[in-house]
């Protein structure tokens, strides 16, 4: 996930591939709290790491559900040792982040099993959970004899739920639950009551329509998993049986989130044209999330979708898309998405039904509308609808999207980078402020987008840091991309390993032909591990050995060859990629990417780049000599800028940047805010 304070999405232009989609939200910490407070052991596959289920499963091991992680050959597995329903911890301060489906289940199975066994717990979450209403539940809860106390605004989080050992419910009559703002409400019954149901029946009557039915539906499957068979009268009534009582099923298999390939399924409309479509697995024709019949939507826009067990396929088929009106009360989660994919239509797009968006985890239906405009899209809002009519050809416009700490918001306007498609007069980046809010449902979310879509190289931004031996341009580089959540480039680390390689096959550093034909096919492979950036050659890690004195000198006798130059020129240029590319080296802002967007040159004088390799030599238990060092770095100076091939030397329009008497942070704070200020938003 990437942890930085925005991002930028270049524009994007097509899209083929597959993507896996993380464990469903609502079916994980639904499936969560049902193992903890049933009778045995759960083994939970493919569950969703994500900042909901943390929250959830730490109110579980607070509560004193026995929980243990075991790597099979088919991932992880999570082992959950359930309650039986019977409180082993009666006191209990549990933080709930900003996820709806721990707070308000927890809420409902705390606030009854408190009343009959005796408990203090506080439950409480970040400032926009506070802002959510939960006040419909606890009217039900009280009149059953739940002693529940608003510890701030009424009607919302934080609540404190308390009672005595031994008490008793008032559940001779219906409890009666208000289902037009949020279905959440029911569902944290539903999970609740069947903890105090050995006497009688327990009857739950709904007030209004009830809005979201598929993820009750979720929540009655999940149920019956557990030994639950609740009865329903249409969708009015249901009646938990006495004596019923939670039991583990022993395994349950969480599905992909249905809600989170709605995200994908737009981007195969959109952007999977003329070759391979997206395929999306972990979800298809036997999900039991409402949000699969999204793609009922997505097919009445135009999109071309087939479907089979645990899969996905999304192809564009019209184009532009259709236009449509719809009533999305059964999807509204995945109905954000539709509001995106309105950006590619052909007239305006009305969707109804979605008053829960108020509600959410911000009020979406304001948030959606400030953000489509700002890319350009008209857009008319109500008290339950959203209308966009999407922007022509010249109305598209660079936008910084504010996410509302929302990452539904961050997931469905990252599609807007896809504006190219839709014949945007000048194609337009796309920043998403706060990207790590993804984390609460899927953390990978834009590594899994960037595997998947494809942008024009000239589209793709790039920044070179070039410099001579030790001025700290690999460092400054590192830092910069880390900032920027770019892609880096170490141009001197394809030289190195090149003379790695040359010394494996026992090929001459001075066999120009030899050593162009082994970087020619060079199988390096950059990734990030504990200690930091690390390299493999032909599988083998040899991060260490590319930072050896050794191999900077063979790299800085290999580097002059022109031939091997050539030769690597075309996998450097492989690494332009979205969301973007850092590359240091000597020559990247020269010869490899000269119509880069931010160049700098990097330098400072012999005696501080002497100190510092010394420094770094003594700190690896290698003895040398600073008056030889800066002898042997002034010679390689020489040596780089009087060669006849991409000779040392700053661009012409590069930036200059001493960094002799600055730390790491000030140099990339030059170049983050030189880079702001190149940038349209």
């Amino acid at each position: 996930m990437y942890d930085i304070p925005f991002l930028d999405l270049p524009p994007l232009n097509g899209a083929s591939g597959t993507v896996r989609l993380p464990g469903s939200k609502s079916i994980s910490n639904r499936v969560l709290l049902l193992a903890g407070l049933a009778t045995g052991t759960t083994a939970v596959h493919d569950l969703l790491d994500s900042d909901d289920t943390h929250v959830m499963l730490d109110a579980l091991a607070a509560l004193g559900c026995r929980l243990h992680h075991e790597d099979s050959a088919h991932g992880r597995v999570l082992h959950v040792t359930g309650l039986g329903g019977q409180l082993v911890v009666h006191e209990a301060d549990l933080f709930l982040g900003n996820a709806g489906t721990a707070m308000r289940p927890l809420a409902a199975a705390l606030a009854v099993l408190a009343a009959t066994q005796g408990g203090n717990f506080k439950l409480h979450g970040v400032p926009r959970m506070h802002e959510r209403p939960i006040g419909d539940l606890v009217d039900a809860l009280r009149p059953l004899g739940c002693h529940v106390d608003d510890l701030g605004q009424p009607g919302y989080p934080p609540l404190r739920l308390r009672g005595e050992a031994g008490g008793r419910l008032a559940s001779a009559r219906p409890i009666r639950v208000r289902g037009d703002v949020s279905s959440q409400f029911l569902t944290a019954l539903l999970l609740a009551l069947p903890l105090v149901s050995a006497e009688r029946d327990i009857v739950i009557e709904v007030d209004g329509e009830l809005i979201s039915k598929p993820y009750i539906d979720i929540t009655l499957n999940l149920l019956a998993r557990f030994g639950i068979a609740v009865q329903r009268d249409g969708w009015q009534r249901f009646t938990i049986p006495q004596g019923s009582a939670y039991r583990s099923p022993g395994a349950m298999h969480v599905e992909g989130d249905a809600s989170s390939a709605s995200y994908f399924i737009a981007l195969g409309a959109v952007a999977a044209h003329g070759g391979a479509p997206l395929r999306i697995e972990g979800v298809g024709n036997d999900s039991i999330q409402g949000d699969i019949r999204f793609v009922d939507a997505a097919v009445a826009m135009g999109a071309q979708v087939k479907r089979g067990p645990g899969w996905l396929e999304a192809h564009r088929g019209r184009w532009p898309l259709a236009g449509i009106t719809m009533d999305c009360n059964h999807i509204p989660d995945a109905a954000m998405t539709l509001a995106v994919m309105a950006l590619y239509a052909d007239g305006p797009t009305r969707l109804t039904g979605i008053a829960s968006w108020r509600v959410k985890e911000t009020d979406r239906i304001a948030a959606m509308a400030a953000e489509l405009r700002k890319v350009g899209a008209t857009v008319v809002e109500g008290a339950d609808f959203i209308e966009v009519t999407p922007p022509g050809p010249d109305a598209w416009r660079p936008a910084a999207i504010h996410t509302y700490e929302d990452h539904r918001m961050a997931m469905c306007l990252s599609l807007a980078a896809f504006n190219p498609l839709a014949g945007a007069t000048l194609p337009c980046p796309v920043r998403i402020l706060d990207p790590r809010c993804v984390g609460k449902t899927f953390p990978d979310y834009f590594e899994a987008l960037f595997g998947v879509a494809t942008a024009d190289a000239q589209h793709v931004p790039v920044i070179t840091i070039d410099g001579p031996t030790a001025s700290g341009k690999g460092t400054l580089a590192a830092a910069v991309a880390d900032a920027l959540g770019y892609h880096l480039l170490d141009s001197g680390a394809l030289y190195r390993a090149t003379g790695l390689a040359s010394q494996w096959d026992g090929v001459s550093p001075d066999d120009e032909t030899g050593l162009a034909r082994l970087a020619g096919l060079l199988d390096l492979r950059f990734g990030h591990g504990p200690n930091g950036s690390r390299a493999w050659l032909r599988g083998r890690e040899v991060s260490d050995e590319l930072r050896a004195e050794a191999a900077g000198l063979l790299a800085s006798r290999v580097s002059a060859l022109p031939a091997v130059r050539s030769a690597l020129q075309s996998l450097q240029l492989a690494f332009r990629r979205a969301p973007g590319l850092v590359a240091d080296g000597r020559d990247m802002g020269t010869v490899i990417f000269p119509q880069a967007t931010l160049k700098v040159y990097l330098t400072a004088s012999a005696a501080t780049r002497a100190e510092r390799r010394h420094k770094q030599l003594i700190s690896k238990g290698i003895s040398a000599s600073i008056a030889d060092l800066r002898v042997d770095l002034e010679a390689r100076d020489a040596r780089d800028k009087n060669r006849s091939v991409a000779p040392l030397k700053p661009a012409e329009d590069a930036l200059l940047l001493d960094n002799s008497t600055s730390s790491i942070e000030g140099s990339v704070q030059q170049v983050l805010s030189w880079w702001q200020q190149r940038r349209p938003f």
